[in-house]
């Protein structure tokens, strides 16, 4: 196993010029949504914590062995996930070495994920996240949970994850929430400042707590 699962473990000093990447898969969904969410959230979290995440973003998929060169995984879409079962296999030891994978729904991304990520761990549930995780609070406080960025069926944000045997979250699934959106330029949604700033906050969590992890 390569040298950044061991790193993972040792601190936030670990997210000095480290690469986050994106999780493309097959199935038809359109993986790529979102383009500019990700290199905006980057320069949010290097700020917020003077880290020096490298702003290149990476593109993997789940069968490559290059997938443990990150320490984070992003997916997000609306449509159709499929992971082969090479693609399940390499995604799931990813994930037990020490990897971080988040999920974002993109709208009517949620019966797709579902399904692809039992494949990868047929023995576990996606469990809703209690407010009270220390995910909310790793550096921002989030006292009521997921925050709401975009409406979409009127539903309350909600999060749910996947843990280890140690505990450790190693899935997050951010559901009704679509931090993505709230991530991209604001010139893309016309989301107002405040709510955007909410959305980077998030993912400045969710970055930190993989690190820490």
């Amino acid at each position: 196993m390569r040298l950044i699962i061991f790193c993972l473990l040792i601190g936030i000093s670990t997210m000095q010029g480290q690469q986050i990447a994106l999780l493309k898969y097959d199935g038809g969904g359109d993986w790529y949504s979102n383009p500019t969410s990700l290199p905006n959230l980057i320069e949010f979290v290097n700020q917020a914590t003077s880290s020096k995440i490298d702003d290149n973003i990476g593109e993997v998929k789940a069968s490559d062995p290059e997938l443990f060169n990150y320490a984070f995984l992003h997916l997000t879409g609306h449509g159709n996930i499929y992971f082969s079962d090479e693609e399940a296999k390499n995604l799931r030891n990813y994930l037990l070495s020490g990897g971080f994978l988040h999920a974002d729904d993109n709208y009517g991304l949620n019966p797709y994920f579902r399904k692809a990520i039992k494949k990868v761990f047929p023995e576990k549930q996606l469990k809703k996240i209690s407010s009270q995780h220390p995910l909310f609070s790793t550096h921002f406080k989030f006292s009521d949970g997921l925050p709401k960025i975009h409406e979409h069926d009127g539903k309350t944000a909600e999060a749910f994850g996947i843990e280890d045997n140690s505990g450790r979250l190693m899935v997050v699934f951010t559901y009704e929430s679509d931090l993505g959106n709230g991530w991209e330029d604001a010139s893309i949604h016309g989301d107002p400042e405040n709510v955007r700033i909410e959305a980077l906050k998030m993912g400045t969590n969710l970055i930190v707590y993989a690190f820490q992890q």
